[in-house]
């Protein structure tokens, strides 16, 4: 990477002005080798720079001269900037260390008056000030760090939306600003005093005394006790630490860019000029500069290990190991914010590995290691065992005939250890979906369709690899350009944040409103991506609520239930519909499966709403005698650009074409060839770059590719027809809603526990199958309601994206909101309720159309 792009990147926005002026120095250095030597007809190329510099130039005192006050100017602006921050920042942590102290000396007392204020609604400090000492951006801020978000260069897709206001965050924490001000503007810094042996034993004393008495014991402090007031005075002490920890780091890490780039420019300009100013000007004047020097760097180490024992004293309990980790997690969190636009970093959690696209999580990061049993001297994961079994498994059936025919034989020992690889993830999801083709053609599996003899390899190859990309592939990577479109021209927040804005402060309305955008969301940048950016919009209304209320559980369950819905209301929000339309024969326009999917979704959320209503009763306040009030979510007040109209209308076009495709199927030939427009549209213009289409879940593609292949494998090897045989015993005499009510829990429950798109791999040509043996041939309509049940599958933790998302997140002390039994108590239900929809109303709409 340039270091100019570097800089763009990792720059904290609201100091932009206040960097080195990198490409402003880089120009004025082209414009003096143009005038020292001329446009010389030899040259040679900057590595660094991928730009061109003479291959001989002569250096002279006078390009020195020239460039050497643009330098200077550039040290003055830095250093000053430098100082008044550090003494901002240093004054603030004075003061924080102050008011620790008093903390300790006054915590009784401070006890007293907490008490005392929680009746006192006195809101007539200043909220100007407080929302400065809180962090909040000015408007000038605001609008330079989201113009650079639109360059391409920094991210902030919530700019728009307002920070917490200091009326609202003392109606959250009154207790704990009646005892202190941690917003008021820092006072001069003031040495600390030594404290005196007495005061060290005392704090000794204390300490013993609540490890031996308990949390609650009278010897019991601030930082350890379990009370209301203790409680709300950490997590005030928490944020601050916090957000003066981060800003320290930011200001440490300005020293270090800045130094980087004058070591950046000076480099370049010898380079290009054939002076020798580097070293010199390194060494004579950044090395003294006040910001560059080794006291200046001490005093921000020697600050930022302060932090770090006040946190470990005020939020770790004294555990500074944990302090250290969780301040340097906050850190990261808050350079993800600061760089990462949501679809960005969803992409990059699958192809870590994160997600299997709208399945089960695979193998990501930060994920413990799997569990280890211990064999003799050898340490042997489970995943390690699984494989192990898959493997083993899948050599007996090669060697034992279990059905009749050699490449039906084999296709099944295939399909039994795909299934089994997949179903315990020993190798991620998509290289077990390639080892499917690899297989299929090394066992030679695929026969000739007229003489049913099998397939030489090189001929099995054309065949397998010609089905493995078909226009079901075409459209899931349609859907992909769909979703990043929307995702980077921030077409997606703007829509979300203005719905959101109308529905107003009571809990039950900003529930339903959060579940239905969640839902709406997922059907066009996917299940996968949603709930992502639904958790970033709720974090401002999480942090408004009170301690212990329902309110913040129940939000984070609906949201990642409603996403899971939303992967059955379009065929491109989930590869599993994806699937169940390409072994559809018709395949279903969007208009049929619109005129289905909506209304089962709908029903089911509002069903699973009143679930959430019944279970967490989120309108009650934590005080048990009044009723909850929501923050109201701010609309975004940008207007729509000229860019974000052209992705609109190619969006909307797209989506029309492909509900009437089957009016011009003469014309296009299928819905794969219409999910070219937005690719072409888009790259074609500039709206998506290449770095785009190399970060689309390609894993997921190749999941899918690997679910044809296997497909086809079962149909060519003859294996479908053995099992057509056992199919038809098993569903001779039932009528189809018999058969719809039998198969509904058998596709519930293998979604549950495994990845929604192997399950509607596995499935959906059995559901194919079973149509097919039916009076009437209903296939397309079984295969319909098993890819809708396959995003159903909602009662674990596990169970989808969404899921896992949703058990991930955490308060401002770091608790999860859900446990598992959140999800056995509501998922389950939720499951259940979702799955009923589908196979009543579902199915008698899926009559209607013909089915």
């Amino acid at each position: 990477m340039k270091f100019s792009s570097s800089l763009k990147f990792n720059a904290v926005p609201e100091w932009w002005d206040d960097y080195i002026a990198y490409d402003a120095l880089k120009k004025h250095v082209y414009e003096l080798e143009k005038r020292q030597v001329g446009l010389q007809p030899y040259r040679d190329v900057d590595l660094e720079a991928g730009e061109q510099a003479p291959l001989v130039a002569n250096g002279s005192s006078s390009t020195d001269d020239e460039f050497k006050p643009l330098l200077d100017r550039e040290i003055t602006k830095i250093s000053a900037f430098y100082e008044r921050k550090e003494r901002e920042l240093l004054a603030e942590a004075a003061e924080l260390e102050e008011l620790v102290e008093k903390e300790d000396e006054l915590g009784p007392l401070n006890q007293n008056r907490y008490t005392d204020d929680l009746d006192d609604d006195d809101d007539d400090e200043d909220d100007d000030e407080t929302d400065s000492r809180a962090g909040t951006r000015s408007p000038e801020a605001r609008r330079r760090r989201l113009s650079l978000s639109q360059s391409g260069h920094l991210d902030d897709s919530l700019a728009s939306l307002p920070p917490m206001s200091a009326a609202q965050e003392r109606a959250s924490h009154r207790a704990a600003s009646a005892s202190f001000s941690p917003t008021r503007s820092p006072a001069p810094r003031r040495k600390r005093p030594d404290r005196s042996w007495a005061s060290r034993l005392k704090d000794s004393i204390v300490s013993i005394g609540s490890a031996e008495h308990g949390p609650d014991s009278v010897g019991d402090t601030t930082w350890t006790s379990s009370s209301n007031y203790a409680w709300d005075t950490r997590l005030l002490f928490r944020r601050r630490i916090t957000n003066l920890y981060v800003s320290v780091s930011s200001l440490k890490s300005y020293v270090e860019i800045n130094y980087s780039g004058f070591r950046k420019i000076l480099k370049k300009y010898d380079k290009v000029t054939d002076s020798q100013l580097k070293d010199r000007y390194l060494h004579d004047v950044v090395d003294e500069s006040r910001p560059f020097t080794q006291s200046s760097r001490d005093t921000l180490d020697h600050t930022l290990a302060d932090l770090q024992n006040l946190y470990a004293k005020c939020v770790c309990r004294g555990d500074a190991e944990a302090a250290r980790r969780e301040l340097r997690l906050h850190q990261r969190e808050h350079i993800a914010w600061e760089r990462d636009t949501v679809w960005r970093t969803m992409i990059n959690q699958a192809r870590r590995g994160g997600d299997d696209g709208v399945g089960h999580p695979t193998i990501v990061a930060d994920e413990k290691p799997s569990a280890v049993v211990s064999v003799g001297k050898l340490q042997v994961s489970k995943k390690m065992i699984a494989a192990a079994i898959s493997v083993l498994v899948g050599l007996v059936l090669l060697n034992v005939q279990v059905v009749e025919g050699v490449a039906a034989n084999r296709c099944l020992a295939i399909l039994v250890f795909s299934t089994i690889m997949w179903a315990t993830e020993a190798i991620p999801l998509f290289v077990t979906s390639m080892l499917v083709p690899l297989l299929l053609i090394t066992l030679r599996v695929i026969r000739d369709p007229e003489d049913e003899s099998r397939l030489s390899p090189p001929a099995a190859t054309k065949y397998v690899f010609s089905v493995m990309f078909s226009p079901t592939i075409m459209l899931l990577i349609g859907g992909f350009t769909i979703a990043s479109a929307l995702s980077k021209t921030s077409i997606d927040r703007l829509l979300i944040t203005r719905v959101l804005s109308l529905a107003g402060s009571r809990p039950s309305t900003v529930l339903l409103a959060f579940m239905g955008v969640s839902c709406f969301a997922s059907m066009w940048i996917s299940n996968v991506a949603a709930p992502t950016l639904c958790f970033t919009l709720i974090k401002p209304i999480l942090r408004t609520l009170p301690g212990k209320t329902a309110f913040a559980p129940c939000l984070i369950m609906g949201i990642a239930l409603a996403a899971n819905i939303g992967g059955q209301s379009s065929p491109i929000s989930s590869p599993q519909n994806l699937i169940a339309i390409g072994e559809m024969d018709p395949q279903l326009d969007w208009g049929k499966w619109f005129t289905v999917a909506i209304p089962v979704s709908v029903v089911s959320i509002l069903l699973i709403w009143l679930l959430l209503l019944a279970s967490y009763r989120p309108a009650r306040h934590p005080d048990g005698e009044s009723e909850l009030e929501i923050k109201p979510v701010r609309a975004a007040r940008e207007s729509f650009t000229l860019q974000q109209w052209w992705v609109t209308f190619v969006c909307l076009a797209t989506i029309g074409l492909w509900c009437v495709e089957h009016s011009i199927e003469s014309w296009v030939g299928d819905m794969g060839v219409i999910a070219l427009l937005p690719v072409v549209a888009f790259f074609g213009t500039g709206v998506l770059k290449k770095d785009d289409f190399e970060q689309f879940a390609w894993t997921i593609v190749f999941l899918a590719m690997g679910g044809i292949a296997l497909g086809k494998g079962v149909t060519s090897s003859g294996l479908l027809e053995v099992l057509d045989e056992l199919i038809r015993d098993l569903v001779e005499g039932l009528s189809l809603y018999t058969v719809v009510l039998v198969l509904s829990p058998v596709v519930l429950v293998i979604s549950t526990f495994i990845s929604h798109t192997i399950a509607s791999v596995l499935l959906v040509p059995i559901a194919k199958e079973v149509g097919n043996n039916l009076p009437g041939n209903h296939a397309n309509l079984l295969i319909f309601i098993t890819g809708l049940i396959c995003s159903t599958g909602m009662g674990m933790p596990v169970s989808g994206f969404p899921n896992q998302t949703a058990a991930n997140q955490e308060d401002e002390l770091g608790q999860l909101y859900l446990s598992n039994m959140d999800f056995l108590k509501n998922g389950v239900p939720a499951s259940i309720i979702a799955t009923l929809v589908v196979s009543t109303i579902g199915y008698l709409l899926m009559r209607l159309i013909g089915l």
